[in-house]
């Protein structure tokens, strides 16, 4: 394996009973950035990450971090991996550092090297100043940070991140999120979000799975087209028939959204505003409101979906 691979998958499957939950998936993640694992619920993002972290065995196929089976040797593989679930695996009634002693203890940290250990993460986190009070009193975006600290306490080479801002306020997110970059300045982080803003704000490249399968891999920008406009939000004072917008230049498909409200489906987007802005004038229809409106990461899923299984 290469130098600057990390995490090698090679023909990966996985199956439940009859049912084949990854199918044939391969990628590789070199070393240090962000990377978003994208994919619609049931999509096997979980069953991904599960066996990455060495939680369960796959069926078929490969994993090597930094170039160790971890099938044939999951301790020595999970020396070099950290890993967050969506719920942070926090015992409530341990101080912040009895519960980042227990960790690196676990993880298998010399003794002697606890101590700094607990240190270097308390401030990478900025949660110093909480390292004697108990997890259960902290806000969720202080616990949250405090399930970050015992996922890289033992400087793994690579951080598994499953839904790490979920439920949190968006001053805590954005807090999570400069923390998330903090860290990959050093190794790889795999986060696995639902969120579209939180792909944009952290992601450098992107991993998406649908029906076991990878149907995309590149970077944000490559991952960008599939976001593309593609519909334009209108809304009127005095609205014009559905009729009568439908039959504007340009306009492929109209939905009435009601109280003036409609959406267009275009074949030219500048075409069609034009035309609308000019019938607007003449015939007062009084556009209070026109915005192009992107592609949901429902509709990307719909559609990658659609073209693997072409």
């Amino acid at each position: 394996m290469e130098k600057d691979i990390i995490v090698q998958v090679t023909r990966l499957s996985h199956r439940y009973a009859s049912d084949w939950a990854l199918r044939d998936v391969n990628f590789e993640l070199p070393n240090r950035g962000v990377y978003g694992l994208l994919g619609s619920n049931g999509a096997g993002k979980s069953t991904l990450m599960n066996i990455l972290c060495g939680v369960i065995k796959q069926t078929e196929g490969q994993v090597l971090i930094h170039g160790i089976d971890v099938l044939k040797s999951p301790i020595l593989a999970k020396e070099c991996i950290g890993f967050l679930p969506q719920k942070p695996p926090l015992y409530g009634e341990l101080t912040v550092e009895e519960y980042l002693h227990h960790a690196a203890d676990i993880r298998n940290v010399a003794d002697k090297k606890i101590k700094e250990a607990i240190d270097e993460v308390l401030e990478l986190c900025a949660i110093s100043h909480f390292r004697k009070r108990l997890i259960k009193n902290l806000s969720g975006g202080y616990q949250q940070r405090v399930g970050i600290a015992q996922a890289i306490i033992h400087k793994p080479e690579i951080v598994v991140l499953d839904e790490p801002t979920n439920g949190l306020d968006p001053g805590q997110i954005l807090d999570v999120r400069r923390l998330i970059k903090k860290i990959a300045e050093e190794r790889i982080v795999l986060l696995s979000t639902h969120i579209l803003r939180e792909v944009h704000a952290i992601c450098e490249q992107i991993l998406m799975i649908e029906r076991g399968r990878v149907v995309f891999s590149g970077t944000i920008n490559d991952f960008d087209h599939y976001l593309a406009p593609t519909t334009i939000y209108l809304s009127f004072v005095c609205p014009p028939s559905f009729g009568e917008l439908e039959r504007l230049e340009g306009v492929n498909r109209l939905e009435q959204l009601g109280e003036g409200k409609f959406r267009v489906f275009f074949s030219d987007a500048k075409e069609v505003m034009e035309h609308v802005v000019e019938c607007s004038a003449k015939y007062r229809w009084r556009l209070s409101e026109m915005r192009m409106e992107r592609g949901s990461l429902d509709d990307v899923f719909a559609e990658l979906s659609h073209k693997s299984q072409s």
